[in-house]
């Protein structure tokens, strides 16, 4: 079953799981028809890997179809020229006249026909981040996932099936990515006779998305490897292709900047005499680029206020950012710039005068997480907001690169713009907001080098990479 459904005679863990308006959830696919092409899609909304010829790939799309529900599917597949790799990814559309209400939409289903492999992946949390774990397979379930609205530092999207010899220079290996960087899963399920089935997508928990007559739904992309010469060969297989089709922009294929970053040496206690003064040592040692860390908007003399107050404070820099940033540049080196865009502080003027745009379950107590909370990325007037305010401040000096910081995860999630109906699509929702914001910024300052500062929410993942290339 290449793509399997919930309610027929299989009674593994599916991929794709509906209820209907009549009360069923069974669905039962079959095949419609398929096409074959030069080159790749990209997909809609969403980070995927790329080609700039369309010599370079070729997709194989394959359509399947319910023919009670109308619900049609459409199984992508790619096969790169230059990359021992396969992209695989998953879109579905309502072509019937009944509301859908998707509970689960995996990315891809493999299968491997013996059990005698051993389940590896990556787990930690903050700062011991990416360890190596490595078990035998099992009968039944085996899982990584995250539930925090982002990859999370405790389990990368990341998924390996190795024969148990496998070393990093021999045996076999199987490599599972998925470019995504919200809630996710990373799946096996295996039978009494060793059949094993590999899920990987977006994590079915808390997962809720209605899909209305002529509605379509665009599952993230998987990247998936295999190496007969152990865990290096794997790996390289994925940095080429990462490095090469999936990063881009100008910063792609240079080197980065040597910086140095004031946050460990002042914290919030900052003038701009201190900050020129590290910036003349570090320039004498051979450092490029200052980055001013946080505390120079609003009135943040702690982490406890003025997130979302993206405007400059003149008692640190009575001259603003652009006054130092000129400075810094006159110095023969480059400036960057701290944000944590979508984070909100109760005390805070956008706080104040927007109460609604932090995400809240309506009448439960807000869980506090470094005294800050999480804007609402599902709402275009936030991601607008978001968007205004960063190209305010990079339009007024000349700042060439951002520091883009998220330190806490969601919790009580809610959103006071969404309908009851869909309150289960903000995980979702909040991943393409973020993408979107990500996707305008980058454009609009294409000569900006772009970090994803992924210390706190831990979004160390190929979804991250598309839009920031350090």
């Amino acid at each position: 079953m290449e793509y399997p459904c919930y309610g027929s005679a299989d009674y593994r863990t599916p991929a794709f799981h509906a209820e209907y308006e009549n009360g069923s959830a069974v669905t039962c696919l079959k095949y419609k028809e398929y096409k074959i092409f030069q080159g790749k899609n990209s997909l809609r909304v969403l980070p995927a890997t790329y080609v700039e010829s369309k010599k370079e790939a070729e997709t194989l799309e394959i359509t399947l179809w319910d023919k009670m529900t109308g619900l049609e599917v459409v199984l992508s597949y790619t096969v790169f020229e230059n990359y021992d790799a396969i992209a695989k990814s998953v879109k579905v559309k309502n072509n019937g006249n009944k509301k859908i209400n998707i509970k689960s939409i995996l990315s891809s289903t493999t299968y491997l026909f013996d059990k005698d492999f051993d389940f590896v992946h990556l787990e930690g949390a903050w700062a011991r981040e990416r360890n190596i774990q490595r078990k035998p397979l099992i009968n039944g379930l085996m899982a990584i996932d995250s539930k925090r609205v982002s990859s999370s530092h405790n389990h990368s999207p990341f998924l390996a099936l190795a024969r148990t010899h496998t070393t990093e220079t021999q045996g076999d290996v199987y490599g599972f990515s998925l470019i995504y960087s919200g809630n996710h899963i990373e799946q096996t399920d295996t039978d009494p006779h060793g059949l094993v089935r590999i899920n990987v997508g977006i994590n079915p928990f808390g997962f809720n998305w209605l899909l209305e007559n002529g509605d379509e739904f665009q599952a993230p992309e998987v990247i998936l490897t295999y190496s007969n010469c152990g865990f290096g060969k794997m790996s390289r297989t994925f940095h080429e292709l990462y490095r090469n089709r999936l990063c881009r922009g100008k910063y792609r294929d240079k080197e980065r900047p040597v910086l140095i970053n004031n946050w460990e040496d002042t914290y919030f206690d900052f003038n701009e005499e201190k900050i020129l003064a590290i910036a003349e040592k570090a320039k004498d040692v051979g450092v490029e680029l200052m980055v001013l860390d946080d505390g120079w908007f609003g009135k943040r003399d702690s982490d406890n206020c003025s997130l979302g107050d993206w405007f400059v404070d003149k008692r640190k820099l009575p001259n603003g950012i652009e006054g130092l940033a000129k400075k810094i540049v006159a110095k023969g080196m480059k400036f960057g710039l701290w944000f944590e865009p979508e984070m909100i502080s109760e005390d805070s003027d956008l706080f104040r005068a927007h109460p609604d745009w932090c995400i809240d379950c309506k009448g439960r107590e807000k869980t506090p997480s470094r005294q800050q909370f999480v804007l609402d990325l599902s709402r275009q007037d936030v991601c607008d907001y978001i968007v205004d305010a960063v190209s305010n401040i990079l339009s007024s000096a000349p700042i060439s690169y951002v520091k883009w910081d998220m330190n806490r995860n969601i919790t009580e999630i809610g959103s006071a713009e969404l309908p009851e109906n869909r309150q289960q699509e903000l995980p979702h929702r909040y991943i393409l907001g973020l993408y979107d914001v990500l996707e305008r910024l980058t454009i609009k300052f294409a000569d900006v080098l772009f970090e994803g500062c992924s210390g706190g929410g831990g979004r160390f993942d190929a979804g991250m990479l598309y839009y920031f290339p350090q």
